[in-house]
């Protein structure tokens, strides 16, 4: 994907992200060159005076053969990434439409793969956030104000039914602040039930202890006071972290700490929180462009504003107002 001098200048390099029928297309980079023998997304250096996108197109065009329409992109995530002998700019695009068979242009293997059978190891470690906004999904469905026992899991398993449906599934943060802990873990083994049966993932909210009484979730989303108390990754790999953040320091504190995504916001005005200053949607795509793990858009979001956060390189939306019962229009 090009070459730089010794950690002088850094190198803007278009990558790819190409999806079609739920698999992604990878190579494997040429032994002798940079990071040499890793998997990686297509893709190669933008040229002086091109654009991303333009880039891009070309870069597919040569390596695989694959056509893609311009207006088919749209951003996913951008990392920088400093390597010792080497500083890059991935500025990472999405498109599910390119055309025609992908052959292996330059020499390189490539093949169409399941983004379940990514491994960080095997990709360069700048690479690795591109797998977490691969997977991820691009909605986050956070749990509205619930009572306990089996109301609660009632009403819970009426807002499941009532999910947009996307691809991958939507991952639920099971919320509920004011609950008693044992409430919770009542609720939340209910409520692992009732999203094994949606085919819905159950992310669990609060601190470690909270997973750690509940490990069988498939992550643990903290709010900012519990992860800022943090220094490391307080959750084994292969499940999914994320924290609440609100500025850049709270976004690079949560990178540091392993954190695979963070939610940002609020984007807008919101009816939970009124009086809170929101962002707006400049200063949450400036947020965006600084953060190294993918960012989930917070606050007075519904589904219709995906495309939105999209355009500013953001993960998808969350929120409780789009799905949860007492705040669906």
């Amino acid at each position: 994907m090009g070459t730089a001098e010794h950690n002088t200048q850094e190198v803007h390099v278009a990558v790819g992200v190409i999806v079609r029928e739920g698999r992604v297309l990878i190579a494997r980079r040429p032994d002798h060159v940079h990071q040499g023998g890793l998997l990686e997304f297509p893709g190669g250096k933008v040229e002086s005076g091109e654009s991303v996108q333009a880039a891009l197109v070309r870069e597919i065009a040569e390596e695989t053969g694959l056509e893609i329409p311009r207006e088919a992109l749209r951003p996913l995530i951008g990392i920088r990434h400093d390597y010792g002998d080497k500083r890059v700019f991935l500025d990472v695009w999405r498109t599910e439409r390119a055309q025609g068979e992908a052959l292996g242009r330059e020499g390189q293997s490539i093949d169409w793969v399941s983004p379940e059978s990514l491994r960080d190891n095997d990709f360069p470690a700048a690479n690795r956030p591109i797998i977490r906004a691969l997977k991820l999904p691009s909605l986050l469905a956070i749990m509205g104000d619930s009572c306990s026992g089996d109301e609660g899991a009632q009403h819970f398993q009426r807002a499941l039914s009532g999910l947009p449906k996307q691809d991958p599934s939507v991952l639920v943060v099971l919320r509920a602040p004011n609950m008693t802990m044992h409430n919770y873990e009542c609720l939340a083994e209910k409520a692992m039930e009732l999203c094994d049966a949606a085919g819905v993932g159950l992310v669990l909210h609060g601190s470690a202890e909270v997973f750690d009484g509940n490990p069988d979730a498939v992550g643990l989303h903290m709010p900012w006071r519990e992860a800022e108390k943090l220094k490391a990754r307080p959750v084994p790999d292969g499940v999914w972290l994320g924290v609440s953040c609100h500025d850049a320091d709270e976004i690079e504190h949560a990178a540091a700490i392993g954190a695979d995504y963070v939610t940002l916001g609020p984007v807008k005005p919101t009816a939970t929180h009124p009086g809170t200053p929101s962002l707006g949607w400049a200063k949450f795509h400036d947020l965006v462009a600084r953060s190294t793990i993918p960012v989930f858009g917070l606050g007075g979001l519904d589904v219709a504003d995906l495309d939105a956060v999209w355009q500013a390189g953001g993960q998808g939306v969350a929120g409780i107002r789009y799905w949860w019962p007492e705040f669906a229009a």
